[in-house]
């Protein structure tokens, strides 16, 4: 079970829990800690993209290493369509408050 541990403008924190003895556990090895900063290096990727084509994208544009990691905790054989797929609550222009008409 995914859970949203956290949310706001810029942080994401995702965890997996999983049943035992009747309570829920984190899975530690399976959070996935995203930023803005961080999501930015996949803008570019080549959706849809598997684990293995967004890690291999994001070792070859320099991502750090967090970006990297938080790539190898993707479930395997999975194709990915975005990187709202990754990260459900990846804020989008219409999350800002912008008018492009006063620029």
């Amino acid at each position: 079970m995914n859970l949203l541990l956290y949310h706001n403008q810029s942080i994401c924190i995702l965890a997996d829990f999983f049943k035992k003895d009747n309570f829920l556990a984190l899975n530690t090895h399976n959070i996935m800690y995203w930023t803005l900063e961080l999501a930015s290096y996949l803008d570019d990727a080549p959706w849809p993209a598997t684990k293995e084509q967004l890690i291999d994208f994001a070792d070859r544009v320099g991502a750090p290493t967090e970006v990297i990691e938080n790539l190898e905790r993707l479930e395997d054989d999975f194709s990915y369509e975005s990187i709202e797929e990754i990260w459900p609550e990846y804020p989008t222009k219409d999350d800002f408050l912008f008018n492009e008409d006063e620029y």
